[in-house]
């Protein structure tokens, strides 16, 4: 391999090592470089509550999800979407699943074991990861980097940078990478797929912590049928996530408490005898929902400390008041980053010849539900299959 040409991956997530892993195979000299003191810290993270491969779902379906930067992805998950996703990690050993919302996990749900996998086959093909590299910027061409040995000054044939988003800092991506792409044109990093800060009145104290299932959110024209959490700061989960970039920019959020119910359904409903009941008790009996629904109602329904005489039109869309986005740092993802514009269609750098840019890093955002881990490989992919025909000229 010593006339092989040299490529320098900076970032170890799904992105780089995709990169890695294309650039080996071309037969590519590859070093990836990491801040961290060990690889995929944030994809090991997202693997504890269950690794969301990828969504079995058609592939326009699936691509459509990017809303505004779909066009600009869909060359790449066309070439790896989510068969190839799936296909790639059984081909890692993991057994995968499908489960009822269409969400692929691995059999093991977690990434530890596909990770640990994907690392041994990357070593078996001559890859070389050097953790506790930080990158902090170029000297002309060359890039530097802060390491425990000192600063070391590498000038590969090609590099791929993979440095992530700006969010989840303490695992690796801080977007700190912003500050030193000189000309390159880097849209604002805003959260994505992050909760939402309500100030609870003491009422809902006893509901905190509680999921709120069955229900429909909607936030601008975005709709999103799921379920949220209730937590002490707000609102979260899976729902909310949905419609949380149209909430970030200034949607107002509503939920439809009985989604399978029409408004002249829950009239009628409301409308049988009531006997000696309370209110709350004739909601309970006659709607039979759960008591978070109830208390959302109570705690976001009431006008002048009393609910209208006719409900349903509030039932199916009650304003949910917020104080605006949990910080960045807490969101699963970020908006921003590199702009499609400064990349040519093989993600190469317009400003940067022999650079290319894949994963979060660049300016797209997509919910949760395999979305984010299968672009970010999807571009990994790309970048370094293209990364490599360069170097190889």
């Amino acid at each position: 391999m010593s006339n092989a040409p040299q490529a320098l991956v900076i970032g170890a997530g799904p992105a780089g090592l995709m990169a890695a892993e294309s650039l080996a195979r071309a037969g590519v000299a590859v070093t990836v470089a990491e801040a961290k003191p060990s690889i995929g810290r944030k994809f090991l993270m997202a693997g504890k509550s269950g690794l969301n491969l990828t969504k079995d779902e058609s592939l326009d379906d699936f691509i459509a999800a990017y809303g505004d930067a779909a066009d600009a992805l869909a060359p790449m998950l066309r070439a790896f979407g989510p068969r190839e996703a799936a296909a790639f990690a059984e081909g890692l050993g993991q057994e995968i699943f499908t489960g009822t919302s269409g969400r692929v996990f691995p059999r093991a749900m977690k990434a530890s074991p596909l990770l640990r996998a994907w690392a041994g086959r990357l070593a078996e093909m001559g890859v070389a990861v050097r953790t506790r590299w930080r990158w902090s910027g170029w000297d002309g061409d060359a890039c530097l980097f802060e390491t425990p040995e000192g600063a070391v000054r590498e000038a590969p044939d090609v590099t791929v940078l993979a440095c992530g988003g700006a969010s989840w800092a303490r695992l690796g991506s801080d977007g700190a990478w912003a500050a030193w792409m000189g000309d390159v044109p880097i849209a604002p990093f805003r959260p994505a797929n992050m909760g939402f800060v309500i100030d609870w009145s003491p009422h809902m104290r006893a509901h905190l912590g509680a999921p709120v299932k069955g229900v429909a959110l909607r936030a601008g024209a975005v709709r999103s049928r799921g379920e949220c959490v209730l937590s002490q700061r707000g609102i979260e989960g899976g729902g909310i996530y949905a419609v949380a970039g149209a909430m970030r920019d200034g949607a107002p959020l509503t939920l439809d408490l009985l989604p399978d119910l029409s408004e002249a359904d829950i009239r009628a409903r409301l409308a049988r005898p009531r006997g000696k009941s309370s209110m709350g008790s004739h909601l309970r009996k006659t709607l039979k929902w759960s008591p978070v629904k109830q208390a959302l109602l109570m705690e976001f329904g009431r006008a002048d400390g009393a609910l209208p005489d006719d409900l349903a039109p509030l039932i199916k869309s009650l304003p949910i008041r917020h104080q605006g986005p949990r910080p960045m740092d807490e969101a699963i993802s970020t908006a921003g980053g590199i702009a499609f514009e400064g990349l040519d269609e093989n993600l190469m750098l317009r400003a940067r010849v022999g650079v290319f840019a894949a994963g979060e890093m660049l300016d797209w955002e997509a919910p949760t539900g395999g979305y984010l881990l299968t672009a970010s490989m999807a571009t990994g992919l790309w970048a370094g299959q293209h990364a490599a025909q360069y170097a190889g000229r």
